[in-house]
C-alpha cells in the first residue's frame, strides 16, 4: 500500500511508472480471483484504492 505522503514526493514520470505498476498488480489479482486462487478479495478494493489515489496525485501535479 502507498502512502499518499510518499507518493506526493514523486515527481510526474515516477508517478506515471507507479500507476502503471499497481495496474500490473491489479491485474495479477484479478487473473489469481478469476482462476478460483485468491483468498484474500479485499485486496482487489485495497489495489483499486491504492491505483485512483496515485491517479489523483498526479492528477494534481500536472494540473499545476
Amino acid at each position: 500500500m502507498a502512502k499518499t505522503s510518499e507518493l506526493r514526493q514523486k515527481d510526474a514520470a515516477a508517478l506515471q511508472t507507479e500507476v502503471k505498476e499497481l495496474q500490473k498488480a491489479y491485474f495479477g489479482l484479478r487473473m489469481q480471483k478469476a482462476t478460483q486462487q485468491l483468498n484474500n478479495t479485499a485486496s482487489l478494493r485495497v489495489a483499486r484504492r491504492d491505483i485512483a489515489r496515485a491517479k489523483t496525485i498526479l492528477a494534481e501535479k500536472t494540473g499545476k
